[in-house]
């Protein structure tokens, strides 16, 4: 028999393994598929509920000093903005999440404002928390804006145009494509999810299949049939593979579905074959990658939880590059798609933001990628070449 033939023996083998295990089965194709569409969709809706919600509200502002500023307070009642009495401590309320946001208003203001004098407003809020974002840049632009309006009334009054004091017109054109403002919602997370579920898509199979195989002394008895070591593991990978590309479609559907079906934004993501495809082909090669790879440390773990203690570590690699490229950006250079998940991540991007890819992108992608799975499959390969492999403990 053809070291093909045993290859799809023990492909046939490891699937018809799996599909006894219906809870193992059941994590491994729908866990993924249900829980990612719901976990992004679920906070853009939150998200956007949210920012809604705290847009339209009255919100009440404490305000120290509103007897200086009658007019100014009156203002910002027409905006929503409504003057409440302060606490007595302020900056303990605010500390405490009592209070988002708060105006003082000094007694000097009346005589600098009939003076002609800017006239001091200062908004009182701690920067460090989310929540209090939106109701600050709320208070922050209604005071903008009655200034830059009393300002050009005093010039009116005057017999000056205001336009004299603005002398230069900064004007923004946004070369952003729409699908690219759709996608920065999600360009953080999303390629993070998608990059994780087929880096360990197969990990479901192929921990059972080497290390739990190993444990319960099942390997030795495969190990010594006429199969080549390669068909063995090339066997064991590909049906692995399978299981997590069967994983990864079902997502990239859900994703589909629930996009189609949601709200907000959730309508403007581009869902389309097309778009998943590419997706698809960004992350085969990854799940090729992070199965060999698996079936390496699985075959060199001496338990199944000293084998599955490696999934801790191998899940915070696909973070690397999200939160490299959060906190420091960069150009996107060829050489990027020759690193592993910088270069997925990277391309994930490209598609959420509906940008076109060069042909010798994929070239280097695609040669690189399939260049390391090749690397730790032959690292798998090696591995179950040693005698001792089949020895448990």
């Amino acid at each position: 028999m053809s070291n093909l033939k045993w290859m799809w023996c023990v492909v046939r083998k490891e699937l018809l393994d799996i599909a006894r295990d219906r809870r193992t089965l059941f994590m491994a194709l729908l866990l993924g598929p249900l829980m990612y569409p719901l976990l992004m969709l679920g906070m853009n809706f939150m998200a956007e509920k949210r920012m809604k919600t705290e847009m339209d509200r009255v919100l009440e502002v404490p305000v120290i000093g509103a007897e200086h500023a009658p007019n100014l307070v009156a203002h910002l009642a027409t905006l929503g903005i409504q003057a409440v009495d302060a606490p007595a401590d302020l900056d303990a309320a605010i500390a405490g999440q009592d209070i988002d946001v708060a105006i003082e208003i000094p007694a000097s203001f009346a005589e600098d404002w009939h003076a002609g004098r800017p006239a001091t407003v200062e908004i009182i809020s701690d920067s460090t928390r989310r929540n209090a974002e939106t109701p600050t840049r709320r208070v922050r632009n209604a005071i903008t804006a009655y200034g830059q309006q009393v300002g050009a009334l005093r010039l009116l009054a005057r017999g000056i145009d205001p336009g004299v004091v603005q002398p230069l017109a900064v004007g923004t054109r946004d070369t952003a494509t729409e699908e690219a403002k759709r996608g920065i919602l999600l360009a953080v997370l999303l390629p993070y999810l998608l990059i994780l579920s087929s880096f360990i898509g197969g990990s479901y199979l192929i921990l059972d299949a080497t290390a739990g195989e190993r444990e319960r002394q099942s390997l030795e008895p495969l190990l010594a049939t006429p199969a080549s070591r390669g068909a063995i593991v090339s066997g064991k990978i590909a049906a692995a593979c399978l299981i997590g590309m069967a994983s990864l479609i079902l997502t990239m559907l859900a994703f589909k579905v629930s996009a189609q079906m949601g709200g907000g934004s959730a309508r403007l993501l581009d869902v389309s074959f097309m778009a998943i495809g590419k997706m698809l082909l960004v992350l085969l090669p990854m799940l090729f990658v992070g199965t060999s790879l698996l079936t390496f440390l699985a075959a060199t773990a001496k338990s199944m939880k000293e084998a599955q203690s490696h999934i801790v570590w191998l899940m915070l690699l696909p973070m690397v590059p999200s939160f490299v490229l959060m906190i420091n950006p960069i150009k996107t250079e060829l050489w990027q798609f020759a690193v592993p998940f910088l270069a997925q991540n990277q391309l994930l991007l490209k598609i959420i933001r509906a940008e076109p890819i060069a042909p010798e992108v994929w070239g280097v992608y695609l040669g690189a990628s399939l260049a390391l799975a090749a690397a730790l499959w032959m690292l798998a390969v090696w591995r179950y070449g040693q005698e001792k492999l089949a020895v448990a403990g």
